[in-house]
């Protein structure tokens, strides 16, 4: 019940007429980065970090739900109409997408994906609703000791699961762990690893730091590739946007199946939307009436991993809102711009910041309707921007990095900082290492360092008591078995 009320207080925020427009003007976006292949919601949402600078906490976190949910709507479009996935968990839906847009079915495609984006989404919401308080008192019981066991519990599952490759994870936590080092010591009021800069006594601006890596770095290796839109097949709006009696009777099944796989799947630390896609997308073959059609254009392969999809966005918000885990590279992101509001993600958030939080929740329910709005109508508007010149978009995507950051705080040193990160981030996608973990490290270096000194304080420096505390043991044994079992499953995975 106060969960409920909570949420209504919610809704009378977000139905505000400027933070509605912000979820409006993030959904539109969300959808368009969606579309546009290789540019996805972690660029879209670390190019407008310097915003936050100047806009409120609440209108900007609802605007980045939307971009990310409505980047989750997005890229089913482009791999129906063109087999082209804007965004990596939309490459199941293009299996059977494009293949119905080829029968002349597209519109039926475009209206199960949207449809089931909004049905799973809005359960995925519900979930995140009513789950998140149970896990936020359960947490609330957390001292010095648990926190830094979670700290460890966070860094370890980013740098584990997001990536090919732990030991390249742990090399890029390393280093942003090393970064978050820099500045004053808060116990010793000594200046670390600032080269005698005073720009440097409180720290490296995260902000700085996530648009250099994401946004410059992003660019700087998509130019480097030389890549260029793919001239492949757009295939015409065929079909009508209405489903028949038959495509409803087919789709309503596999959106909630795909919404039960979503949800969960996206809130484990490891996560994120591609297994559940695939799992809903055999699923509805095992179960489908229609088995010879899968390969030729069947739409439970569209609605299942749709609705999937968008389920797990909502799951990949649980961990972070609750527990400050971020399970994705756009859920790293958005760590960094509650950091940049000196709001700290976890137990305390849904207390000490309930209105953000609740606002934020009630936008999606919003969200997913304006989404669903948005999304049909203006399809044809959706790939014409397919069209855009890659260069335009490299080009525009540093020239705005570079102002957001200078317009932020009219520092010249930032502008130089951000260039570093942008090399260190074009250097780190080019050899496979993953920039979101640090990031990852880089925020919660200070928090870990000054929760791990309280709780040897308080045990009298016995180091014991991150293993013998329940709480604190359970969450370093989680993150031991992240540590061991994927290199253990590998090596018994070999013939």
């Amino acid at each position: 019940m106060q969960s409920f009320n909570a949420l209504m207080e919610g809704f009378g925020n977000a139905l505000q007429p400027v933070t509605l427009m912000w979820g409006f003007v993030g959904c539109f976006i969300g959808t368009l980065v969606g579309v546009l292949p290789g540019i996805g919601p972690a660029l879209t949402i670390a190019l407008l970090l310097p915003l936050t600078y100047h806009v409120p906490a609440t209108s900007m976190f609802v605007m980045f739900a939307g971009i990310y949910y409505g980047a989750a709507y997005g890229g089913s479009t482009t791999s129906i109409l063109l087999n082209t996935p804007g965004e990596s968990s939309a490459v199941v839906t293009a299996l059977e997408g494009n293949k119905m847009a080829r029968r002349g079915r597209a519109g039926q495609a475009l209206a199960t994906a949207a449809i089931g984006s909004f049905v799973a989404g809005t359960i995925g919401t519900l979930a995140l609703t009513f789950v998140a308080p149970w896990v936020v008192e359960a947490a609330l019981a957390f001292g010095p000791a648990e926190y830094f066991s979670l700290m460890v519990l966070s860094v370890v599952a980013v740098s584990a699961v997001l990536g090919n490759s732990m030991l390249r994870g742990l090399l890029a936590l390393s280093l942003g762990l090393l970064l978050g080092m820099v500045g004053v010591d808060l116990q010793t009021g000594q200046a670390r690893f600032t080269f005698g800069r005073p720009e440097l006594l409180d720290g490296i601006e995260v902000t700085v730091a996530a648009v250099g890596l994401f946004a410059v770095g992003e660019a700087l290796y998509l130019a480097w590739q030389g890549r260029e839109t793919k001239t492949g097949e757009v295939m015409k709006m065929s079909g009508s946007l209405w489903l028949s009696k038959e495509d409803w009777a087919r789709s309503w099944k596999a959106w909630l199946r795909g919404a039960f796989f979503g949800f969960p799947i996206g809130a484990m630390p490891a996560g994120g939307a591609e297994l559940p896609t695939l799992l809903s997308y055999y699923t509805e073959k095992k179960l489908s009436k229609h088995p010879e059609e899968f390969g030729h254009g069947a739409i439970e392969g569209v609605a299942g991993p749709e609705a999937a999809n968008n389920a797990a966005a909502a799951g990949v918000l649980m961990p972070l809102l609750t527990l400050g885990i971020p399970t994705s590279a756009t859920a790293a992101i958005m760590l960094s711009a509650f950091e940049g509001y000196g709001i700290q993600t976890g137990p305390q958030l849904f207390s000490q910041q309930g209105s953000l939080v609740w606002t934020l929740i009630a936008s999606l329910y919003i969200g997913n309707v304006i989404l669903l709005v948005l999304n049909l109508p203006l399809v044809s508007l959706w790939v014409k921007l397919l069209k855009i010149p890659p260069p335009w978009l490299y080009a525009g995507i540093i020239v705005i990095s570079t102002a957001g950051v200078y317009g932020a705080g009219n520092s010249v040193f930032n502008v130089g900082l951000l260039f570093v990160f942008g090399l260190l981030g074009y250097i780190m996608r080019r050899f496979d290492f993953p920039a979101a973990p640090l990031i990852v490290g880089l925020i919660l270096a200070p928090l870990g360092e000054q929760s791990m000194r309280q709780a040897l304080t308080i045990s009298q420096g016995e180091w014991s008591t991150f293993f013998t505390r329940p709480l604190s043991g359970s969450l370093m044994a989680v993150a031991a078995l992240l540590l061991i079992v994927p290199p253990l499953y590998k090596m018994l995975k070999r013939p």
